[in-house]
Formats: structure tokens, C-alpha cells, sequence
């Protein structure tokens, strides 16, 4: 379960180990710790999300004396449990740190053989992006191992929430609840989560258990639930009376189709294990192949001008006489032999459109000289 630091998780720092550990986190721990096999020697092993120290701890134990394990926990109480469980290892072997899980993790990328998250990502608002960040602190040739709750965990609980909002027109509340449930994913969609972040051989084990309640108020006090998924359940129905309502109606159903039987509740328990490629691994992209040299033969000729038999008056330029249009002629090559149908063709050099200009200024200095002495005449 997801922890963040306040003075419920503070108290919850000292029962976790006898009220929640053993019927919730080592249901979750124990699929995690058959997957990890001995890691080589001088390992660094991060987990995340570690509490009071399990799984770490365990891990710990497979490991030879010179690998090292980074246990990070948003729950300074949680951690001083931890540390007071490690005893002389804590600080020498084993390292316990305060840091949020959720968000980009510090660590610098391809650091870590195994990244564990053991029960510490269901409740983040992206766990999708938090084992992308697994995967990147993670070295290549390493692997992630995330434990979680799958669709349709707590479905009886669910079930009945569904219709005491049908049954008291809470339409809005039961949107709501339709969008968390969606948030919890399916074992598909927990392997594309791990596929997508760049991990390869994945594989999702999933196992069933049972929480058992004697009643409806044991299992709203209960600390698995009353520090578990409990605030994020009220925060649905909203606020004041009305979420007041709603959880009175929950008790009421609870009791009364259980009666004196135990209230049972489904956990699909999920654990994702994924490998990081080495770079000679991941699939490479083939380069694109340059384009072909250009020979000399290839080389592109100049334009040849054509000279255009002239438009008939009245005729638009892409339209002929008869008022209908054509089919545009393609362009050709004109070769020798074509003079008399295109017209003369002259290549002019740059030199020699220079002179050309020069002589049309002198021309147009000359009419103005004529102009000046036809003036001077008409005025004798």
C-alpha cells in the first residue's frame, strides 16, 4: 500500500508489522521473492516503496557481502522500524533513505541489477510512468520486479458500493467509482505497461487470497483497509454527509446479506517481472543508405528555350479557338531538324546580353536627344 507521510502512517509505522505485513505485504512479497534468482556478485539492488524492510531484508540474505541494497520509503517511522530490524547491517549493507516514490525517482539511469517495488505503485496517480522510471535506473541486462492488486481485486466490496449508489441515484459518485476501478489493470495490460517502458521477457504471475471479516465495522477498521484503500473509497463519495450516507448504507448492506457469516474479499495479486536489453539487444535501426552518386551521364541538361507559336486572339492561354479545352502537350527534347517548328534557337552569352543593354541605353539616349531638336525646330 502506498504511504504517505502523516500521522496515521506514523502510527501505522508501529502495528504495520503484526496487523498488515503478514495478511497483506508477504501475500505480495512472497510471489516476489520465489522470481528473483541469486544476483552476481557486487550487486546493487534498489527497493522501492520498502516500509518497515520487507522484502528487502530477505533479499539481503541472497546476496554475498559485497552487494549493497538502497531501501527508499516516503515514511521516515516506517524506515526507523526498518533500520531497528537491520541492526549493524543498516548503513554498511543495506541503506535506508527517505524519498517519495512517486514522480522521477533521483537516481542517476543504469544503476541498479534488480529494481523491486513490492505492493508500492497501485495507489500512485501514474503507476504506468513510475516502472517507466524503474526501467530507467534499472542497468541494461538487469530486472524489475513490481508486485500489485489487479482488476477485480475487492470486487465484493465493489459490488455493493455499486448499488447503493444505483439504489439512492448518486449517478455522478458512480461515474467516479467506474474511473477507479479502470485504474487497477488487467494482467494484458500490466505486460504492456512493463513492455512500453523498454523491458523484455515479461511475465505476470497472478495468485488469489482472501481477507476475512467478521463484520462490516471490522472491516472498516481493520488497519489493512483503514490505512489502505480506505481514504481513497470516501474520497469517491465525496465529503460530509452525504459520504456519511453512503458508508452507513455500505455497513448496513454488509451486515445484511452476510449476516453471521464472514465478509469475504477477493485480492488478485499480480507480479510483473521484466529484463532490460543490453544494448547489443535492443533492435537496431538500419541507417539510411545514401543516395546514389550522380554520374556524369545522369548529370540534368539545361533548359532548351522554345520559342510558342503565338495564341489566337480571343483564345485564353490553356484554351483553343474552338472553345473546348485540350490535353497539354508533354515537354520533349528538341533535337536538330526541329528549327522550323519551334522557331530559331540562339544561345546568348552573359557578355553579350551586357552589350546588348548597353546598346538599348544608347538608343534611348539618342531619342531623347532627336526629341529635344524636334522641339527646338517647331518653336523657330
Amino acid at each position: 500500500m502506498a504511504r504517505k507521510r502523516t500521522p496515521r502512517v506514523d502510527k501505522l509505522a508501529q502495528i504495520y508489522d503484526e496487523e498488515v505485513l503478514p495478511i497483506w505485504s508477504m501475500r505480495f512479497g512472497r510471489m516476489l521473492l520465489r522470481k528473483i534468482e541469486t544476483p552476481p556478485q557486487k550487486s546493487m539492488i534498489l527497493d522501492v516503496g520498502c516500509g518497515t524492510g520487507y522484502p528487502a531484508l530477505e533479499i539481503l540474505r541472497k546476496l554475498d557481502d559485497q552487494s549493497r541494497i538502497i531501501a527508499i520509503d516516503c515514511a521516515s517511522e516506517m524506515l526507523n522500524v526498518a533500520r531497528k530490524k537491520a541492526g549493524d547491517l543498516s548503513g554498511k549493507r543495506i541503506f535506508f533513505r527517505t524519498e517519495t516514490v512517486s514522480g522521477k525517482l533521483s537516481f542517476a539511469s543504469d544503476v541498479y541489477d534488480v529494481v523491486v517495488a513490492n505492493d508500492a505503485v497501485w495507489e500512485l496517480d501514474d503507476p504506468r510512468a513510475a516502472i517507466a522510471d524503474f526501467a530507467r535506473v534499472c542497468k541494461p541486462g538487469g530486472f524489475v520486479l513490481v508486485t500489485m492488486p489487479l482488476q477485480g481485486s475487492w470486487s465484493e466490496f465493489y459490488d455493493i458500493y455499486r448499488e447503493v449508489l444505483v439504489k439512492h441515484d448518486h449517478h455522478e459518485i458512480l461515474r467516479k467509482l467506474d474511473e477507479e476501478l479502470q485504474r487497477s489493470p488487467d494482467p494484458e495490460q500490466a505486460r504492456q505497461w512493463l513492455e512500453e517502458a523498454g523491458l523484455q521477457g515479461v511475465t505476470v504471475d497472478t495468485e488469489e487470497f482472501d481477507l476475512l471479516f467478521r463484520s462490516a465495522r471490522e472491516f472498516f477498521f481493520a488497519p489493512v483497509i483503514e490505512y489502505g484503500p480506505l481514504p481513497q473509497w470516501k474520497e469517491i463519495a465525496g465529503k460530509g454527509e452525504t459520504m456519511q450516507e453512503i458508508f452507513w448504507h455500505i455497513k448496513e448492506a454488509i451486515d445484511a446479506y452476510f449476516g453471521d457469516r464472514a465478509f469475504s474479499v477477493t485480492i488478485k495479486a499480480g507480479c510483473l517481472v521484466g529484463r532490460k536489453p543490453l544494448e547489443s539487444e535492443r533492435p537496431q535501426v538500419a541507417p539510411k543508405a545514401p543516395p546514389p552518386p550522380v554520374s556524369d551521364d545522369d548529370q540534368l541538361t539545361p533548359a532548351v528555350p522554345v520559342t510558342m507559336p503565338p495564341v489566337a486572339a480571343g483564345a485564353s492561354d490553356d484554351t483553343p479557338p474552338g472553345g473546348s479545352a485540350a490535353p497539354t502537350p508533354g515537354p520533349r527534347e528538341v533535337g536538330h531538324g526541329d528549327e522550323e517548328e519551334t522557331g530559331e534557337i540562339m544561345e546568348i552569352s552573359t557578355n553579350e546580353i551586357q552589350v546588348v543593354d548597353e546598346v538599348i541605353e544608347s538608343l534611348s539616349v539618342l531619342d531623347d536627344e532627336v526629341a529635344k531638336h524636334d522641339d527646338v525646330l517647331k518653336k523657330k
